[in-house]
């Protein structure tokens, strides 16, 4: 069984015409997702967290920020990139309490793991700043949720979108208890992940790729991640899950196909089952041609629910 948590507020998150992180992002995944291989999903929809679980990766200000920048109609552009609609705040509040409803939810056994799919994206928001589309840090708050209000040990968060989890990595660069293994073209926006970026406690594992590279490379940086990663034995495996390393994503130049993407799922559920029970949430991410998001998360899905059975 696999939980796919989601909320019509990923709908109302309205961007400029022409933004890449679309509205029509969610509903691809949506059809995608209505076919009848996963009809045995369970599906659930995405609370409401209370902000104070923002406060587990962010500053006060950047909370309040957010909050007093919601518009009453069209949209308040935070920077060049990224924008808040009258619906924004309160979408990605769902991001983060459905993240933390996923996370109960694999803890509490209910399934062995759990796919999120809404919008905004979370990986590039600082603790202080939203950048990249991204408004709250959700899976990095995810991470410290289990830490800290579920007691766990140690937490894994692998991060694959073609751009670099910043957001992520600030949130979790002092945090020894979270390894976080991060592959991203490189160079590329937002110009960090190089290798020499390790943490204060050695606990952070960067792997630049470069453009034009495909699955065999791919295959070959996180084989060795995935390894050191065993040595870490996490009681809880979270994922970045971004689909724009694509071949035919339009923001950058990997060169990834479904196959890659359903060979990195089990790999990681290979790393799960020997580790942590199989526990696996997983978190949309980036992902900005539609057809290839599409059948990218189906991929992905398709092995979240082969694995969980």
């Amino acid at each position: 069984m696999t939980i796919f948590l989601t909320h019509n507020a990923g709908l109302v998150h309205e961007t400029p015409s022409g933004h890449p992180e679309q509205v029509a992002r969610l509903q691809a995944i949506y059809g995608a997702l209505r076919a009848e291989e996963f009809a045995g999903l369970d599906r659930r929809a995405a609370p409401l967290a209370d902000e104070a679980e923002v406060l587990r990766c962010h500053d006060r200000g950047h909370l309040d920020r957010l909050r007093g920048a919601r518009p009453a109609k069209g949209w308040a552009a935070l920077d060049g990139d990224t924008f808040m609609a009258p619906g924004s705040f309160e979408a990605a509040l769902r991001a983060v309490g459905g993240m933390e409803a996923a996370v109960d939810a694999v803890l509490a056994g209910e399934a062995p793991n759990a796919f999120l799919a809404m919008r905004p994206p979370g990986h590039h928001a600082e603790p202080g700043r939203a950048m990249g589309f991204c408004l709250f840090s959700t899976v990095a708050i995810g991470a410290k949720y289990a830490l800290e209000a579920k007691g766990l040990s140690r937490i894994a968060v692998l991060d694959f979108d073609v751009h670099h989890g910043n957001g992520t990595q600030d949130c979790l660069w002092d945090e020894a208890r979270a390894m976080f293994v991060s592959s991203q073209q490189m160079p590329l926006y937002p110009g960090t992940g190089y290798a020499s970026e390790t943490g204060a406690h050695g606990q952070i594992v960067n792997l630049p790729l470069s453009p034009g590279s495909a699955g065999r490379e791919m295959r070959a940086a996180w084989e060795g991640a995935l390894a050191k990663l065993a040595g870490f034995k996490p009681d809880l495996i979270l994922v970045s899950a971004g689909f724009d390393a694509h071949r035919d994503d339009p923001l950058a130049g990997l060169n990834w196909t479904e196959a890659d993407f359903a060979w990195l799922t089990h790999a990681i559920c290979d790393l799960a089952d020997d580790c942590c029970g199989g526990r696996v949430v997983s978190s949309l991410e980036g992902g900005y041609d539609l057809d290839a998001l599409a059948s990218s998360v189906a991929a992905h899905v398709r092995v979240l629910m082969e694995r969980g059975r």
